[in-house]
């Protein structure tokens, strides 16, 4: 089938996530004429912000750690934008310190020696094994990603900075790669309590690899926070799209891919043909839209629909925005703008996910299993007006609570109808407990909330499950690539001119790895495209 009507350009990107837009900006620098189509009414997917009567909310990433990668690909795009400082506290009960420099995590051992006296030596051991975690990452950030720099010419920069990193960094990694066991299991060698060990990894997601989990803990201390709100971030990087040629449709959900013409076809019928195709969103969807004549190809679709059908999208969250009649300094002079905290030291071991307990676990069942989580789980909660005073009205502060969920447990309600009831129960809970514990009577300065599920985050951004990071790590084969050293294969498809980006892609994921494969797969195809042109 020929699409004569189909508008044609040199690369086509579907998703306007980080991914997706890092994508288009740089092919754009590059000079291709470029349209991204993204399915929402607006981009950014989980990187964004809405305001309701004056409140700024933070609807999916709460702040930005730059890992040598989203400050230098800014100023390598010439996007000037204004960041704040971002100290992060953790709290356990009414112990707080924060992690604002190594004297910040010598306190957070402290801290952990009080709660559990008993195993002071256990944690002096755990403590040597975060700070060695963080070294050997602070090595693979010691300097700008050479990918967002424009020095490969000088000389200088070549001998004296980027081999001596490249060196140590390939030392480094091989110790990384030592490191990849779930980390609870891992902190076990060294400690028989398990309690101690939820108090360290229950904010993580399931399995999370230890050289991921131990070496956050220094990646708090270079988080930062976009003026305006973490919607500043897509949005610079949407006009620099357009400011350079490059066409954005929202509201493009795309249905079908014709690999043997190379079209698009959107919701709406519109048909767009590519030299080259990046696919920066939900990769189940993209193998359920791939089509072809071609046997071989279908071959490969097919059995690609068939493992992916068999994996899991990550934890989820749940989060509850909250407006409050309660000036900002309260939190100010409490706990900072940024806090991990969780309630009480009995951890999460022992309260399993009802779904996983009882497939068809009753209503009253999860009920009470939410009254329960939610007094035990761990919080992020994120305060924008403390980072910029602009993002609530004065006297009043808004306030964004979050904590790891299953999919699963969301999902059950809605198919047994009382969804509206499941997200009441969870509000409640939550606001019960942080009434109880770290804001005592907060309960009654709420002038309005919301509540998001993971069904939200799946329904807003299309992401499977309402994964935030991608692929599970509970996954017995993970459908992306996961080794470090390998991250620049993980753009590549078994389909010629499509390529994929984002973090569906690699594993572990986040913001900066989506901005690493957006960029990886921009030059892949400029790659191609300046060898036609």
């Amino acid at each position: 089938m020929k699409y004569k009507g189909s508008i044609k350009f040199d690369s086509v990107v579907v998703g306007g996530g980080i991914a997706g837009l890092t994508a288009a900006c740089y092919l754009c620098r590059y000079g291709y004429n470029v349209l991204l189509l993204e399915k929402s009414k607006k981009i950014g997917g989980l990187v964004g912000s809405f305001e309701r009567d004056g409140f700024v909310f933070d609807y999916g990433a709460r702040a930005f750690e730059n890992s040598g990668i989203i400050l230098p690909m800014l100023k390598q795009l010439g996007i000037d934008m204004e960041i704040l400082s971002n100290p992060v506290t953790i709290g356990i009960g009414s112990e707080f310190v924060k992690i604002s420099s190594q004297e910040g995590l010598h306190d957070y051992g402290n801290m952990l020696k009080r709660l559990f006296p008993q195993n002071a030596y256990d944690i002096e051991r755990i403590m040597q094994e975060i700070d060695k975690t963080i070294s050997y990452m602070n090595v693979m950030y010691g300097i700008d990603n050479p990918l967002f720099s424009d020095l490969s010419n000088d000389t200088q920069y070549l001998l004296h900075t980027l081999l001596p990193w490249f060196v140590k960094y390939k030392r480094n990694l091989k110790q990384i790669k030592k490191l990849n066991q779930p980390v609870d299991e891992y902190l076990m060698k060294f400690t028989d309590n398990r309690q101690l060990v939820d108090m360290i990894t229950q904010h993580f997601f399931k399995k999370t690899p230890t050289f991921f989990a131990l070496s956050y803990f220094g990646l708090y201390m270079e988080y930062f926070y976009p003026k305006g709100g973490t919607s500043v971030l897509p949005q610079a990087l949407s006009s620099y799209i357009e400011a350079h040629g490059g066409k954005i449709l929202i509201d493009s959900p795309v249905t079908k891919v014709d690999l043997d013409n190379k079209v698009v076809i959107t919701t709406d019928g519109e048909e767009f043909s590519y030299e080259e195709l990046i696919w920066a969103c939900d990769q189940k969807t993209l193998y359920n839209v791939l089509e072809t004549n071609n046997p071989k190809l279908g071959k490969k679709i097919s059995d690609h629909r068939e493992l992916l059908s068999r994996c899991n999208g990550s934890d989820s969250v749940i989060t509850v925005f909250l407006a409050l009649d309660v000036d900002k300094e309260y939190f100010r002079k409490r706990y900072g703008p940024h806090l991990f905290y969780t309630p009480n030291t009995n951890g999460l071991f022992s309260f399993p996910d009802p779904i996983q307990t009882y497939p068809s676990a009753p209503k009253d069942v999860i009920m009470q299993w939410i009254i329960d989580y939610f007094k035990h789980t761990t919080y992020e909660i994120s305060c924008p007006a403390l980072r910029d005073s602009s993002l609530a009205p004065r006297g009043n502060t808004g306030l964004i609570v979050s904590s790891l969920i299953d999919y699963d447990v969301a999902k059950v309600a809605a198919l047994q109808g009382w969804y509206s009831e499941f997200k009441e129960q969870c509000e409640r809970a939550i606001l019960d407990t942080l009434d109880s514990s770290v804001f005592p009577g907060i309960k009654t300065k709420v002038l309005f909330s919301d509540c998001f599920t993971p069904l939200s985050i799946e329904r807003i951004t299309g992401n499977f499950e309402g994964a935030i990071t991608g692929w599970a790590f509970t996954n017995t084969i993970l459908p992306c690539e996961t080794n470090l050293d390998k991250i620049s294969k993980a753009v590549l498809t078994p389909f010629k001119d499509l390529y994929q980006a984002g973090q569906w892609t690699f594993g572990p994921s986040g913001i900066p790895t989506c901005i690493l494969t957006g960029k990886l797969a921009a030059d892949e195809v400029h790659k191609k495209l300046k060898n036609r042109h």
